[in-house]
């Protein structure tokens, strides 16, 4: 029975979603309402307090309760939108009633969903805002009462129905559909089948392979963790059968999954939520990520390669790869080709970015059905779209629960004033410099995104840190970018790495051991974010010579920080290989021209000068 609930609440939020992508959503309020009302429903239908003890029965009350009230108050914010957006409506006690139960039921979800350190933190800002007005000193604050925080919260388009939750009932919603409709039309199979191919001969193949396949997942997915358990289950068992260690191959599998969130055309739910905050286009931000997101793929497979060669790591056996003529098939080919172009299309004409996705959407299933007609019988067709409009409206649960709540958090940020206090207090800390604003940030970054998904915590440190930044006159674009990696690559980030916990258990392997391999395949992206703020042409700004010089400066960075971490031997001297390697890291972060050109020109030096010992130890002469 609760299948069939789940299955028909998911297909219904699916449902929802495809039809306000295709006719355009309700009134904002309305809209919000809708969509969190049904994936809060969802949500207690698909993650059950008390599911299998004894305790079931009574957990089965409570989640009915909270089901209950969430959708009462929706309902009421559905029924009373025009008097909310009419009029500055007094908080009144059903409205402190509704707004405590709505906000109680988003928190539990994230409890259940990502864990305990995403509601506290939403609590914390909710205390600080009705208690922070008896803290002394610069932290402290005129203070508010519980019926203005339910106004805030409840009553108007600045709380729980804010920015955030409106992008999650539109944009993303839509992207998270479409993403799940090109999977189950043979999109997944398609993208692993070519990743196999690619990197399968090569060596490191097995883990190339993974390398290719969790970026292409990883664009769609938008999570690391799920791109982990869903490319993983495959890839890492492939590594380790093929004589991988167990914490490399876990350790490649988390950091190729993390990078998908970085990766356009269709980055994760933060960078939809970035274009928002920032009033860009999405595509703005896309084509910013364009360079950072290649270097990062760029230094996964340099290392992977040095590695694989170091340890002679075996290739793919040829029998285990599928064949060219089954990967380039019409039937493979043409639904990918078509949803990208049909969204390519939506852009191109200047539709909304929900708009572009619905027409990707309906390219994909055109395609679709146009193939596979005569191969596969109707009603098996009817059954893969309805188990990708289950399964989006499955994966929207998370996310709308954690943009709802981070939402009510950034609402007392900004009523509190607390994000401006502690933006003030770090430039203060750092004199106005940039580098040590950058410094400070980076880390407070890492600790802030540690055990929450890269959303949350994007959102978070955007929120209090991105300001610290822009007031000390970093680009805003280049701000949000630099705190968004970060948050990002916290999934790989020891102690609480949750990407590399969840590839160490399908690894079987010690966490730590395949957190330490994760640090240094990434190592990287904790540098990258850094460029951004010395060369604008990362970002694609500055012009042609700006572009080609970061360019430059990123790929010295992309060869010589793996070469140095792997000990590649250039001269076969060790000392004057890393002497080296870390004089290329040092010209290529020099903010001159002279300096990436120089590092390059370095580099292909050493490897010239080289190359007549390395032939002569491999001929063994």
């Amino acid at each position: 029975m609760r299948d069939r609930v789940q299955q028909a609440l998911a297909l219904v939020l699916g449902l929802f979603v495809f039809w306000t992508a295709a006719a355009g959503a309700f009134e904002g309020l309305q809209q919000r309402a809708l969509f969190l009302g049904l994936v809060i429903a969802l949500g207690f239908a698909l993650y059950p307090m008390g599911g299998g003890t004894r305790w079931k029965g009574w957990g089965l009350t409570l989640d009915l309760a909270l089901t209950v009230i969430a959708l009462a108050a929706c309902g009421y914010i559905v029924w009373n939108y025009d008097t909310i957006m009419g009029s500055l409506p007094w908080a009144t006690n059903l409205d402190i009633a509704l707004t405590v139960g709505l906000v109680v039921a988003v928190l539990e979800l994230g409890r259940r969903t990502v864990g305990l350190i995403f509601p506290v933190l939403v609590l914390l800002g909710l205390a600080y805002a009705l208690l922070g007005g008896n803290i002394p000193g610069a932290l402290g604050h005129r203070g508010f009462d519980v019926q203005f925080v339910t106004e805030t919260i409840f009553l108007g388009d600045l709380g729980i129905w804010g920015m955030l939750t409106g992008v999650a009932a539109t944009v993303i919603a839509a992207f998270v559909l479409f993403g799940a409709l090109l999977l189950h039309s043979g999109g997944g199979q398609a993208f692993m089948d070519l990743a196999m191919r690619l990197g399968g001969r090569q060596p490191g193949g097995a883990a190339k392979i993974a390398t290719i396949a969790s970026g292409l997942f990883g664009m769609i997915s938008g999570s690391a963790v799920a791109n982990v358990a869903t490319t993983g289950n495959f890839t890492i068992p492939m590594m380790i059968r093929l004589g991988y260690p167990r914490p490399f191959a876990a350790a490649v599998e988390a950091v190729a999954s993390t990078g998908g969130q970085i990766a356009p055309p269709i980055m994760g739910a933060a960078a939809f939520v970035m274009a928002e905050i920032l009033g860009l286009p999405y595509v703005t931000i896309m084509v910013a990520a364009i360079i950072p997101a290649i270097l990062f793929y760029l230094a996964v497979f340099v290392t992977v390669h040095l590695v694989a060669v170091r340890r002679n790591l075996a290739v793919v056996p040829e029998d285990e790869l599928p064949p060219w003529a089954v990967i380039g098939a019409p039937r493979r080919v043409l639904p990918i080709l078509a949803a990208l172009g049909g969204l390519g299309l939506g852009i191109w004409l200047g539709r909304s970015v929900a708009t572009s996705a619905f027409y990707g959407i309906m390219g994909l299933l055109v395609a679709f059905v146009a193939t596979q007609a005569g191969q596969m019988p109707p009603r098996a067709m009817a059954a893969k779209i309805i188990e990708g409009l289950v399964d989006a409206g499955k994966g929207l649960v998370i996310i709308g629960v954690l943009l709802a709540g981070a939402q009510v958090l950034v609402s007392m940020i900004n009523l509190t004033g607390i994000g401006v206090t502690l933006s003030s207090l770090i430039v203060t800390l750092a004199g106005d410099n940039v580098a040590l604003v950058a410094l400070i940030v980076g880390f407070v970054c890492l600790i802030m995104g540690m055990g929450l998904p890269t959303t949350a915590a994007y959102v978070l440190v955007a929120a209090v840190l991105a300001p610290a930044m822009t007031a000390v006159g970093v680009d805003p674009l280049a701000a949000h970018l630099f705190v968004f990696y970060f948050a990002t690559i916290s999934v790989i980030t020891p102690p609480v790495c949750v990407a590399v916990f969840v590839a160490a258990g399908i690894a079987q392997t010690s966490w730590t051991s395949a957190a330490g391999e994760a640090v240094r395949l990434g190592a990287v992206t904790y540098v990258v974010p850094f460029m951004l703020l010395l060369y604008p042409g990362m970002i694609m700004k500055g012009g042609p010579l700006a572009i080609a010089e970061a360019t430059i400066s990123g790929l010295v960075l992309v060869l010589a920080i793996p070469g140095l971490l792997s000990g590649t031997r250039v001269t076969g001297q060790r000392v004057a290989d890393a002497a080296i390697f870390a004089s290329a890291i040092g010209l290529a972060i020099w903010p001159h021209p002279v300096g990436p050109a120089a590092a390059f020109g370095l580099l292909v030096a050493a490897w010239i000068l080289g190359r007549d010992r390395r032939a002569r130890i491999a001929s063994g002469a």
